[in-house]
């Protein structure tokens, strides 16, 4: 018995130190004796994890963000680089851009995430082992969200990067790319294109000021590369997260003033907006409140019990019913239904892609909106036209064919090496965006996508490109897209002759035709020059200016129309602008009879007409070169037999300047003369084009320069008394020299560079003195003021060195004198020490 008690002592002893051991109070009293003991162990700050003052001032808060930011720092175990020049200042740009351009950042991580996507499937076509097993091969993005740590996930299972890719694509990007988007910022661009120039990435800094991108390629081990923006970056393994499996993940840690975009519905407003029309599936992980039924308490049901009762007692006529309710509901256990929150993925783009639908069940808006998500334009302006077809025989497709409002960049620029922006799927799987089969170099401009059913999957892209039905697409898109332009122009009010009140409800489409000319009018030049098959259909879109067209651009078809009733030919002229080409000599003549002239002043248009030679059975015909017919004049033979002797003493007299012939003109009407060429040498203008190409080898040249000739007016006084002097005298050297002038006037009015504009120079000056009575061999005099002042600074400069002399005199006779004391003091000094 007393074992017993002890037992149960000891065992109440041992609880009672337990509980006083766990008391608060005990706790504090062991910490401070604890710290007392052991002064060198660092101490807790004060207040931390305390909730701030209820009076702290929003400057406190904005310093604790400050201090929570630059606390972040890269993991150490981390190998760090520095940015690329011209990324940092892209970043820097993208920081301090307007905060009205930021929700564009989730628009440009889902595309780029979509093209991860692309690439995986596209390699899965010929090995199915890529995609792997389990959630990896479902091709799909993801979103999630985190309010209390404010971070942004997106995540996507697509290709993924090696840690070379990180370091490449995300901090040492291609040049051109960059420096081309920093050029369109400083002409005043809009931050909306960063993803035609490949670094729309960089746009998460429009909302986050630490950035963690983590990745695993099949082919590599899982990285994760992390930035704060402040021109570095650092990689390293990730030893601390989950598997991906395959792809990439973008942490972003969003700023303070972005804290909109952790709500779900503002998330999926962008997507909607932005991405509708992504192929990949978009998911965001989302709550939702839904009612569930659960038991009720005693006292709940009791409650429940008695208002059902109450219930039955007011309703006498179905009293039976309502005792059957009652016994299965005592029978049944009581419950109630309260609100629990539940999360889950919703997919955000469930439409059908656009180009699978009827193009009559496609309204002009959903158009648009899908020619901003391929084109990754989103300035806001609709597209010019757009084509939405489907082609079925032994090759079956369908596309849809957009025509940008502005023309990029650098399309003319970068010409023969830029790619075509035509996206091709084979059966909805996406092949490249890359393929130069589908269309000519000069419609690259459009943009669109091409699905075929009838080109094979499983093969290489080298393969794919050989493929036979690779042309039969290739003509037809073609011809649809010629005809989408052709029917802008018939569309347009400015392009067509009827009277306006017809054309009432047409406004949105007036002046369209012209603002493409402006912007593609190039192409379909370079369209003619390189594709013989179309070059009719495209010659129809060709538009110019003439001297009958005003201030509206005109086309062939005008032209024709207007022509005068025996004209054969089209009448241009080439030249570097339209003012300069009006008052042309070679118009006089055309202009006076009323004959309609085209001004062509782009230097595509000298290669362009070497390629057009006739439209509609009419020849062209450059009025600057040899071989105009203005109908036949009864008098042109008695002119050229009385003119003979002048042309033939004048090419004589020019043999030395390469000149072929003298002719008389029948293009002038009050100009002594003008300078042609031949039917098939270089113009004027085009030698001017040709000398200012910077490879260009100047000896090759004199092939192709056409033969010239000077063609004078015979009814123009200068030309009349030239003839009659050289009748009279043919060695008279005022005529000599009258006839050379002419020829180099003519020269240089006709649009040709002169060989030497000195010797042009002196022609002048001698034709001058000749006016003036001035005699040729006057010199220009002297001048006597320079003279005189010579002559006085030669006098000046001998009395200078007179004085100069005499001074060096003095100071030697000075020197002489200061010797001979020195001496006579020596002298007087030994004879002193001497007595």
């Amino acid at each position: 018995m007393r074992r017993s008690c002890a037992v149960a002592a000891l065992l109440v002893l041992l609880a009672f130190i337990l509980v006083h051991h766990d008391s608060p109070l005990t706790r504090v009293i062991a910490e401070d004796q604890t710290v007392e003991g052991n002064g060198d162990l660092p101490k807790v700050e004060e207040g931390f994890g305390s909730i701030p003052d209820a009076l702290a001032t929003d400057a406190q808060v904005v310093e604790r963000e400050k201090e929570s930011i630059s606390s972040k720092s890269f993991r150490s175990t981390a190998e760090k680089f520095e940015f690329q020049a011209e990324v940092s200042r892209l970043m820097d740009i993208i920081i301090h851009s307007l905060y009205s351009n930021r929700d564009i950042f989730l628009r440009e991580l889902i595309s780029n995430a979509s093209d991860a996507l692309d690439k995986i499937r596209f390699l899965s076509l010929t090995d199915k082992e890529v995609l792997g097993e389990g959630d990896d091969t479902k091709l799909e993005m993801q979103i999630k969200l985190d309010k209390a740590k404010k971070t942004l996930v997106i995540r996507d299972r697509g290709i993924g990067m090696t840690r070379e890719d990180l370091i490449k694509n995300l901090g040492t990007i291609a040049k051109s790319g960059t420096s081309a988007f920093l050029e369109q910022m400083q002409k005043g661009g809009d931050l909306n294109l960063i993803g035609q120039f490949g670094v729309g990435f960089y746009s998460v800094y429009l909302v986050s000021d630490y950035v963690e991108v983590i990745s695993k390629h099949n082919d590599d081990k899982q990285y994760i590369w992390e930035s704060k923006a402040d021109g570095a970056f650092a990689v390293s393994e990730d030893t601390e997260n989950d598997p991906l499996g395959r792809g990439t993940e973008i942490r972003l840690h969003l700023k303070e003033e972005a804290s909109e975009y952790l709500q779900e519905e503002k998330l999926k407003e962008l997507v909607k907006k932005y991405s509708e029309f992504i192929n990949f599936p978009i998911y965001l992980w989302t709550s939702k409140d839904v009612d569930v039924e659960v038991e009720a308490s005693e006292e709940e049901a009791s409650d429940k019990s008695v208002s059902e009762e109450e219930e039955t007692d007011e309703d006498t006529e179905s009293s039976s019913e309502e005792e059957e309710t009652d016994e299965d509901t005592e029978s049944k256990p009581k419950t109630k239904k309260v609100k629990e929150t539940t999360w889950d993925w919703e997919l955000l783009n469930d439409v059908k892609a656009l180009w699978l639908r009827s193009p009559k069940e496609v309204s002009d808006e959903e158009y648009a909106n899908f020619f901003h998500s391929i084109a990754k334009d989103w300035t806001g302006d609709k597209p010019l036209a757009w084509t939405h077809f489907s082609a079925e025989g032994d090759v079956e497709f369908k596309a849809i064919l957009f025509i940008p409002p502005k023309a990029s960049h650098d399309l003319y620029e970068n010409y023969y090496n830029s790619k075509s922006s035509l996206k091709l799927y084979v059966r909805r799987v996406f092949i490249s965006d890359e393929f130069d089969e589908l269309l000519p170099k000069y419609l690259n401009f459009l943009k669109g996508l091409v699905d075929s059913d009838t080109l094979p999957l499983n093969v290489s892209r080298e393969m794919l490109q050989q493929h036979n039905s690779l042309k039969t697409i290739k003509k037809k898109l073609i011809r649809k897209a010629l005809d989408m332009i052709r029917r802008i122009a018939e569309e347009d009010p400015d392009e067509s002759d009827e009277q306006q009140e017809e054309l009432e409800g047409q406004d949105e489409n007036k002046g369209k035709y012209a603002k493409f000319w402006k912007e593609f009018g190039k192409s379909i030049k370079l369209g003619i020059i390189e594709d013989a098959t179309n070059r009719n259909r495209l010659a129809k879109l060709l538009r110019f200016y003439s001297t009958k067209s005003g201030e509206k651009l005109s086309s062939l078809d005008e032209y024709i129309a207007r022509m005068k009733p025996k004209q054969q030919d089209i009448y241009y002229i080439t030249g570097t602008n339209r003012e300069q080409l009006e008052k042309s000599p070679f118009l006089e003549k055309l202009m006076k009879k009323g004959y309609e002239v085209i001004f062509f002043t782009d230097p595509v248009d000298e290669y362009l007409m070497q390629y057009l030679m006739d439209y509609e059975d009419k020849k062209f015909q450059n009025v600057s070169k040899e071989g105009l017919k203005l109908g036949k004049d009864p008098k042109s033979k008695e002119l050229k037999e009385s003119f003979k002797d002048l042309t033939k003493w004048w090419k004589d007299l020019l043999a030395s300047d390469n000149v072929d012939s003298v002719k008389i003109s029948n293009r002038l009407s009050n100009t002594p003369g003008v300078v042609v060429t031949s039917k098939f040498g270089w113009s004027a203008n085009m030698e001017r084009i040709m000398q200012s190409q910077t490879l260009t080898d100047a000896s090759k040249q004199n092939y192709m320069r056409g033969k010239r000739v000077l063609e004078i007016n015979p009814k123009h006084p200068i030309i009349k008394e030239l003839k009659e002097r050289v009748f009279q005298n043919p060695e008279d050297e005022n005529a000599k020299q009258i006839a050379k002038l002419i020829y180099e006037t003519a020269l240089m009015e006709s649009g040709f560079l002169l060989d030497d504009p000195k010797k042009f120079a002196s022609h002048i000056y001698s034709a001058i003195k000749t006016t003036l009575n001035v005699n040729p061999d006057a010199t220009v005099e002297e001048d006597e003021d320079a003279d005189e002042e010579t002559e006085s600074d030669l006098n000046k400069e001998g009395e200078d060195a007179e004085k100069v002399e005499s001074e060096d005199i003095n100071e030697e006779a000075a020197e002489d004198e200061v010797k001979i004391e020195q001496t006579v003091e020596e002298e007087e000094e030994h004879l002193n020490d001497e007595l």
